[in-house]
């Protein structure tokens, strides 16, 4: 479910094992539906919930596919799977759980809430039930003023947040976003400092709350670096200090699927702040397959009802997605923030690329005029929006 970098990956890890795989895209988000490995290729039905799971249940239907395996890659798909689960899971294989366990990860005010009960660092984060509350809050700028979750598209969740430096601005800012969301699910959160690199990942297949396969990962770059939409490269590392509380909350959850828990360390007072749960195939989640962890065929097997086998990832394994990748180095170099010296060692050891593979290049090929068309239609939808 969905035609994006994340399905290509999910695309190439079962295609290239002989797994039929059929994507359904939108948006203009073909990369996916590109790839050698996928079978069929069909548009999203447009429409509400209930006529999104009647296309789901009609494909089943009519295509004989029963008890395939259903595979989320965006927010807003892995909710209808779960608001939907006991309907979906009697044609599907589902690796998505119920909605009473994904709300948790979904809504990031009942993520903190959560992360509060369980002792979990986070940063500092207000949900102002009013303006007049806004007003009066002691915030520590620099703060984001971001959506609990992102239900729809247009100019103030295509950003993800929106960074303020004072309380003017923020209350401009607010009074902004409300055109955009409904008041009651902004969130305020401080900005805690560092780079990309601050940035730990704790990435796994869970059942009921147990990890049956994971590693950690950090952000070398990510775009924009100060302050990220989406990572550009990473690598593997040992991080134990991510694992205990990412362990915790998942437990707490009694999650089973794929997921990533995001953390940002913070050098003022050592501690590694979560700032989201993502409850599906995530970016840079084809990195696993290059560090021995292979979270989509892992996700298929366990779907499947199969043994999911122990694995153990390598670290220093680096994953790059070049095309947002040399933007950012581009623009660090020249604000004098990376040196070409690093950026070479950067690229040193093992390392996949995100999009572009020998065997099978045509995503690659495509990557930048698809891009360049995804961005100058997202860019004319949001300024009608505005």
């Amino acid at each position: 479910m969905g035609g994006d970098y994340r399905g290509l990956g999910v695309v190439r890890s079962l295609g290239r094992r002989g797994i039929p795989v059929w994507v359904l895209h939108e948006d203009g988000q073909l990369l996916a539906t590109l790839s050698r490995y996928a079978r069929r290729r069909l548009p999203w039905r447009p429409g509400d919930d209930a006529e999104r799971v009647g296309f789901l249940l009609d494909l089943a239907s009519e295509h004989n596919l029963e008890r395939w395996v259903l595979i989320p890659t965006g927010d807003e798909g892995a909710a209808l799977v779960a608001r939907h689960h006991a309907e979906l899971a009697e044609r599907y294989q589902l690796t998505t759980p119920p909605w009473d366990c994904l709300r948790w990860a979904y809504d990031k005010r009942l993520t903190y809430q959560l992360a509060d009960e369980l002792q979990v660092s986070h940063p500092w984060t207000l949900c102002p039930r009013s303006r007049s509350e806004l007003v009066e809050a002691n915030c520590p700028f620099p703060v984001i003023l971001k959506p609990a979750f992102r239900n729809k598209f247009n100019r103030f969740t295509a950003a993800k947040a929106w960074r303020v430096d004072d309380r003017q601005s923020l209350l401009a800012r607010y009074d902004e976003a409300c055109a955009f969301v409904d008041p009651e699910v902004l969130m305020v959160q401080e900005v805690i400092p560092g780079w990309g690199e601050a940035q730990f990942s704790y990435a796994a297949i869970c059942q009921d709350g147990r990890s049956v396969a994971s590693l950690v990962a950090r952000r070398l770059r990510q775009f924009p670096m100060d302050f990220g939409r989406a990572s550009t490269c990473v690598e593997t590392v040992d991080e134990p200090a991510v694992v205990e509380p990412s362990a915790r909350m998942l437990e707490a959850m009694k999650f089973t699927g794929i997921v990533e828990l995001e953390f940002k360390h913070d050098r003022r007072d050592g501690h590694y702040k979560l700032l989201d749960i993502n409850p599906r195939v995530w970016g840079w989640h084809s990195l696993g397959a290059r560090a021995g962890v292979d979270f989509s065929y892992l996700l298929w097997l366990q779907a499947c009802g199969a043994a999911v086998p122990r694995s153990r990832p390598q670290i220093g394994v680096r994953w790059v997605r070049a095309s947002t990748d040399l933007r950012t180095v581009a623009l660090e170099i020249l604000r004098g923030r990376l040196s070409l010296g690093e950026y070479s060692r950067s690229l040193r050891g093992p390392r996949g690329a995100a999009i572009f593979s020998l065997d099978d290049p045509l995503p690659g090929l495509l990557e930048l005029p698809l891009l360049v068309y995804l961005l100058g239609r997202r860019a004319f939808c949001g300024g009608k929006i505005a």
